[in-house]
């Protein structure tokens, strides 16, 4: 039996209707696109998003600490939908279209699963909060993707607008207060993990090494006056 929450208010079911509106009016390949893309497109692009991530932040000064900051990623993920799992069984919500047959549902497997909160939108968002810790403009880049996560959800069919809302700020909450705990733990963690065979997972070598003996750098090659040095230490967008 599900609680009053599964009784959407008129602006919740209203916005719903609008949005999977869409859906009816669009040719059918675009109804394909877009299922996919929020079933599974949006969620391998936030994995290439990691990926750039992590090459990325192998090559900063604070590496280690910056991998931690990734690390953080996929684990608020899933500590984000261990917290659902009770939240989806009190709430009971049922998927939109169980109540309201005039849906249109471009996926199918839905029907008996709960709807309150958005599984997806809970992961996109818990990606987008904890990478935008660590690299910003990455973090902006994810938080679009989760956005248009959300959207694509309410289009098809499968989640009222307050569902998504709901797993945007249980992602958000998940993240922000425990990722001074996860730190804690996982800098000295990936700390240790430099000085081991995998250093190289955790801070990219030194191209080219050391520079020879008696050569000097290049950017000092210019007659009088100091000269900046060609190395300058990347901008850091950790947050956490």
């Amino acid at each position: 039996m599900s609680t009053p929450l599964a009784d959407t208010t008129n602006p919740d079911l209203g916005l719903l209707y609008a949005v999977n509106g869409l859906a009816k009016r669009s040719p059918q390949w675009l109804d394909h696109l877009v299922s996919w893309i929020g079933e599974y497109g949006i969620l391998i692009g936030l994995a290439m998003l990691g990926l750039v991530g992590w090459l990325q932040a192998r090559r900063r000064p604070d590496a280690p600490v910056a991998i931690a900051g990734l690390l953080w990623v996929p684990l608020s993920v899933a500590v984000a939908e261990l917290a659902n799992l009770p939240i989806a069984a009190i709430v009971d919500r049922p998927r939109p279209f169980v109540d309201h047959p005039g849906l249109l549902v471009l996926v199918d497997g839905k029907a008996g699963t709960h709807s309150f909160v958005s599984d997806h939108s809970t992961m996109t968002m818990a990606v987008a909060v904890s990478l935008f810790l660590v690299n910003r403009k990455l973090g902006w880049i994810a938080g679009g993707l989760a956005l248009l996560q959300g959207f694509c959800r309410m289009f098809m069919g499968v989640h009222y607008p307050t569902d998504v809302i709901g797993g945007f700020a249980l992602a958000v909450a998940v993240v922000l207060l425990l990722a001074p705990i996860a730190m804690a733990v996982l800098v000295p963690f990936c700390h240790a993990l430099s000085r081991t065979a995998v250093a190289p997972l955790i801070r990219a070598p030194e191209r080219g090494g050391t520079a020879a003996r008696g050569t000097v750098p290049r950017g000092r090659r210019r007659g009088r006056g100091a000269v900046r040095s060609e190395e300058q230490p990347p901008e850091s967008d950790l947050a956490a």
